[in-house]
């Protein structure tokens, strides 16, 4: 139960220093005479970091073990946050959000090292655990950047209070964590990435996909908003509630998938809902909380269900590390060019509409790339398909 409660609060630091600062730009932008381009890049780096450290995950964690790795990335997402949110200018920001993406991109992809070395007996469960932390940590920063900021006097506020949860967090799973059997250093390296793989280049695809969309949306909905003349607190709750709406799912849908139906018919479905939440966006923009309504728990159906194929095609937790390393290596370094194109968008067209009608077309992508993804091809496996490389 403590592993399972460590999962759950070391993953609540994992989005706060992106998602939350999502509502927070518009004050960023006029405190620090950014462009929308420019700005972008404050959601751009993180993810671009998730995307170029996470292969390296299987390395840390077989050196170190994931305990300690874990631990580690959660002190640079407080420690980097921290000097971000007194960094004076614009530049030292920008380059203290890259101290912030390491953290963020290791821990993303040494959980699922961790679900299979504790948890190998109820993958999608554990799973489902880790990734609704992400969502309630995403859900209420987006939900209190603004009220916290108010009462601190700006963003930086902001910054600081999320940043000190991270020193929390990580003294919490420290404390949770030291009952587990000791880690034994592999004498080997892990296995090299699955380059190779059919399977493992979809994995890629669909998780790339959907953080296209959600990055996207999460750097640029709430501003959308706030030009059509909504308060800042109030564009910022339609992400928290993106957030909030997507945590029940990404619990019962995984719970679901293994006990009924199939992985790509619940990924399929989920993605459908997301294609018409996004046209709603475009063609009936006042009915943004309906369109959330459906964007949510789409989302959240999708983000777990993903975060469980590299467990599928995996026998072995170093297989889980070379998998998920490439998943999310590439996947996010697919989707980094999400917040800063699709702010440079709207710099050149004066709107967001552009940049939404861009989501549309990732979202048609995406239910594409979910439709390949049938039982037999993910459980013939990695593995299976291509025997991973181990060097000596």
């Amino acid at each position: 139960m403590g592993a399972l409660a460590a999962l759950f609060l070391g993953a609540l630091a994992l989005r706060p220093q992106l998602v939350g600062l999502g509502p927070l730009l518009p004050q960023v932008q006029d405190d620090l005479r950014l462009t929308h381009a420019v700005a972008g890049l404050l959601g751009t780096i993180p993810v671009l970091c998730m995307g170029l450290f996470a292969p390296l995950a299987a390395f840390v964690s077989g050196r170190f073990g994931s305990r300690r790795a874990v631990a580690l990335c959660l002190a640079l997402i407080a420690g980097f946050g921290l000097l971000r949110a007194i960094a004076p200018g614009a530049l030292p920001v920008i380059a203290l959000t890259f101290g912030v993406g390491l953290g963020m991109g290791l821990a993303g992809a040494l959980l699922p090292v961790a679900v299979k070395e504790r948890f190998a007996d109820r993958p999608a469960f554990a799973t489902g655990v880790y990734a609704t932390g992400i969502q309630l940590g995403s859900a209420a920063s987006a939900a209190f950047a603004v009220p916290i900021a108010t009462a601190t006097g700006g963003w930086r506020g902001a910054l600081v209070a999320f940043s000190l949860l991270a020193v929390v967090l990580f003294v919490v799973w420290f404390a949770l964590t030291g009952g587990g059997p000791a880690h034994r250093r592999s004498p080997a390296r892990p296995p090299r990435l699955p380059w190779r793989s059919g399977v493992g280049w979809v994995l890629v695809a669909v998780f790339g996909l959907l953080s296209v969309i959600y990055y996207g949306l999460t750097a640029w909905l709430p501003n959308a908003y706030v030009e059509r003349g909504w308060l800042a607190g109030d564009a910022g709750a339609l992400i928290a509630a993106m957030n909030a709406l997507a945590l029940p799912a990404s619990l019962l849908v995984p719970w679901l998938a293994d006990r009924a139906g199939s992985r790509r018919f619940y990924m399929a479905t989920a993605a459908v809902a997301q294609i018409v939440a996004l046209l709603g966006f475009v063609l009936v923009p006042d009915a943004a909380w309906l369109w959330i309504l459906l964007v949510g728990p789409a989302g959240g159906i999708l983000f777990s269900l993903i975060l469980t194929l590299p467990l599928d095609v995996s026998d072995r937790p170093d297989q889980v590390g070379a998998v998920a390393g490439l998943m999310f290596g590439a996947g996010y370094a697919l989707s980094a060019v999400a917040p800063v194109g699709l702010g440079a968008a709207r710099d050149a067209t004066g709107s967001f509409v552009a940049s939404l009608w861009v989501l549309v077309v990732v979202s048609g992508l995406l239910l594409l790339a979910s439709l390949t993804l049938t039982h037999e091809r993910l459980h013939r496996g990695i593995g299976r398909e291509h025997p991973l490389e181990v060097d000596a």
